[in-house]
């Protein structure tokens, strides 16, 4: 449907619209309980535009019908539900796809994520967050990026091309909402809900770009954040909302906000009550208000406000508008219901696990491999201890977010090795020790899909000489350590890194044994194992539905890590943040020495990740020595495959800019590229930087600019490439 028939349609209904009609389409509830006579009520007076976590086909179709054919108007509802990294094939958690630096499986991991739920009647995820994260003390960390605002953008782009498809209302995908709108991952000291101090140089360079990007791939949604920024409440921001999204970045899509952040404006003491609050959001530009319920919705009472005038006509109609062409777009008032007779085979489609396991594998980053531990050699073993109390938890092993996942065929890291290696010979299993519960319980633990893994309690002593023993008696010892997955998410930031409960004591008890110890670490943030070194670590996050089976086939070497850091691995909680992309400040030489008591430097770098081969970086070459302001220069450089087997590297570009208007981080990530290659195999690999890549917001003028400066190049295997060249700037 074209922008002038989508146009013509939304006016010509638009001009029959009340003004509680209009503010009805504003207005997005919760319904957590089947046939709600409340909901219902208020869908059937037309007082509802959208409806949110109802994942039940007949309900959804329930709802619709009433919408359709008991409202005066009969416009459909748009359902909106949290598809985070899947519904039904549950697939690994947001930044262990973006560690995969692979954009067609992200993009198609978004595509069976939307077939799966566009099949069951929703129209629209909140997803992707596309928050930088550079404070791993956050626990929303897991379902975004990670900490570089180009890795951020390009992996933001992928997944809204994934939901969306090639255009809004393309048949089997659903409108992507990037959130959360904007600085939401700067919160004070990682603690989820603060408030967020943002330079407009940080802000532009870092925290915004990623919006850009999903914006610029279409997405057709925006999700506003809870948090003040800089003072000013993100819902109730018009500088933020209307200025920025909407006419600097020519948004044309509608604003929602997170749950009950309009109401909550009077919260912040920035309203001055719910009414107020409405009033306040709407100016801003938020287009529609997520509320828990009828009764706090500040929209509801947008009807009242215009009619005192604290709300123009014009102001209630574009937010209307855009509500209204969404719906047009995705052909509601043509097709509004669930075909329910579908529903299990798109949920139940094979292929859907076939790329689950596959992201899964190529999302596993190699942060240690001693003596090439892995892969392990099933000719030469005959029995394997698999230690830990994540090693057989489904729940786990999905990772927070998920919904309507099938706990029955998700694949623990025990069944995935027994189902491998299990005929052939002995596997012996021990939970460790006991996965302590959260100090602080969370919300989300109550709430349907996202409960907790039951607990398995055992006496630490007791077991932990248990688990020595079986690793005495074997020949190797995986061991799965980390987190459980309701401590890492919403509500879900942390003041520690250590591993929780007598993990370490079990982790230092096996390593002592001197037998070989693989640790497979189940997390979303860098953890501080005390120096402890296992033969080889190898970071498997939360892997999901087809978790365990990409274990396995990782731990034989049928298939080979590739995965790489998304944010530097920090050594300790009092490091963070510690972004790879700092200023070079006063006595760069001294930095690593910055602190008395241990090294300044990150355990792992940034875009860090090893293999099981080997790779060389060579004959590294510009295009040309001079360029000018404005135009692209080309870089190349070599890369051979040194080791044994056939394997995937992630070439990596950073640059430095010597001097201009403002000064520049040490190094920033510019391009990447994944490539396989055979053994003795050479690739050239070319990066294009182009004047959007050399360009950046300068504190000093308050604009955009490209500098005449000298850039400095440095490509490699992470963050910390040695191999560089150079080339000026200057004016034509």
């Amino acid at each position: 449907m074209n922008d002038k028939v989508v146009s013509e349609r939304v006016n010509a209904l638009l001009a029959q619209m009340t003004p509680e009609e209009k503010a009805g389409q504003l207005c997005q509830f919760f319904s957590f309980t089947p046939n709600d006579v409340a909901i219902t009520d208020e869908v059937a007076a037309g007082h509802v535009g959208s409806i949110l976590v109802v994942r039940d086909p007949a309900e959804l179709d329930r709802l619709q019908h009433v919408a359709v054919e008991q409202s005066r108007l009969g416009i459909p509802l748009l359902f909106g539900f949290d598809v985070i990294h899947g519904l039904r094939t549950i697939f690994p958690v947001p930044i262990a796809m973006a560690a995969s630096w692979d954009m067609e499986i992200i993009e198609a991991g978004q595509v069976v994520a939307a077939a799966e739920a566009r099949a069951i009647g929703l129209h629209w995820t909140f997803a992707p967050m596309v928050d930088i994260a550079r404070d791993p003390r956050w626990g929303r960390m897991v379902e975004g990026a990670g900490e570089d605002p180009h890795l951020g953008s390009a992996v933001a782009a992928a997944q809204v091309r994934g939901f969306q498809g090639s255009a809004i209302g393309e048949a089997g995908r659903v409108i992507s909402g990037p959130k959360h709108f904007a600085g939401y991952g700067a919160a004070l000291g990682g603690r989820d809900y603060d408030e967020a101090e943002i330079s407009d140089s940080e802000l532009r360079n870092i925290y915004l770009p990623p919006f850009k990007a999903a914006i610029d791939a279409g997405a057709g949604n925006i999700m506003c954040a809870y948090m003040t920024l800089n003072g000013v409440p993100a819902t109730g921001n018009h500088w933020l909302i209307t200025d920025v999204l909407k006419r600097e970045w020519g948004f044309t899509g509608f604003t929602v906000s997170d749950a009950n952040s309009a109401y909550d404006l009077a919260t912040h003491n920035f309203a001055k009550d719910s009414a107020d609050a409405g009033v306040r959001a709407l100016n801003a530009g938020l287009d529609m208000e997520m509320s828990l319920s009828v009764k706090s919705s500040c929209y509801a009472s947008l009807p009242q406000s215009l009619a005192v005038g604290a709300v123009s006509e014009n102001t209630l109609d574009d937010a209307v508008r855009r509500i209204l062409a969404m719906k047009f777009r995705m052909g509601l008032f043509e097709n509004p219901y669930v075909d329910q007779t579908q529903v299990n085979a798109v949920l139940g489609n094979p292929a859907h696990r076939v790329v689950a396991q596959e992201a899964a594998e190529k999302s596993f980053v190699l942060l240690r491999n001693e003596n090439k531990a892995l892969p392990l050699d099933r000719t030469k073993l005959g029995s394997i201890a698999v230690i830990g109390p994540l090693a057989d938890s489904a729940r786990d092993t999905l990772g927070p977010w998920v919904f309507d996942h099938d706990l029955a065929e998700t694949v623990t890291v025990l069944q995935g090795i027994t189902d491998k290696v299990g005929g052939e010979m002995q596997v012996a299993y021990s939970p460790g020790v006991t996965m302590i519960p959260r100090l602080n319980p969370s919300f989300f633990d109550a709430l349907p899909g996202l409960q907790p893994a039951a607990r398995v309690e055992v006496d630490d002593d007791a077991e932990i000489l248990r688990a020595v023993e079986l690793a005495n008696a074997s020949d190797c010892a995986i061991l799965v350590l980390g987190e459980a997955q309701n401590m890492i998410g919403e509500a879900a930031s942390r003041s520690s890194l250590d591993l929780p409960g007598r993990q370490q004591d079990l982790l230092e008890a096996l390593i002592a044994t001197g037998k070989p110890v693989i640790l497979l670490l189940m997390s979303a943030r860098p953890l501080d194992l005390k120096g402890a070194a296992p033969d080889a670590i190898l970071n498997i996050w939360y892997p999901g539905t087809q978790g365990g089976a990409a274990v396995a086939n990782t731990l034989f070497g049928d298939a080979v890590p590739g995965g790489k850091l998304p944010f530097n691995w920090v050594r300790s909680i009092g490091q963070v943040p510690l972004p790879y992309a700092h200023m070079k400040t006063h006595q760069p030489k001294e930095r690593e020495n910055r602190y008395w008591n241990e090294q300044g430097s990150a355990s792992y770098p940034f875009g860090f990740g090893l293999s099981y081969a080997t790779f060389a970086y060579d004959n590294l070459r510009v295009s040309k020595p001079v360029v000018a302001l404005g135009e692209a220069i080309t870089v190349s450089v070599d890369v051979t495959n040194t080791g044994s087997c056939a394997a995937t590297e992630v070439a990596q570009l950073y640059i430095h800019q010597r001097y201009g208007s403002a000064a520049r981080p040490v190094r920033e990530l510019k391009g990447f590229k994944r490539l396989t290659l055979s053994p003795g195999e050479t690739q050239t690999v070319e990066f294009v930087l182009t004047a959007k890549e050399l360009t950046y917001w300068s504190a000093a003028v308050r604009d955009w600019v490209q500098d005449e400066t000298i850039i400095d190049i440095m490509v490699g295997a992470d963050s910390a490439a040695t191999l560089s060249a150079s080339f000026e700037v200057r004016a034509p």
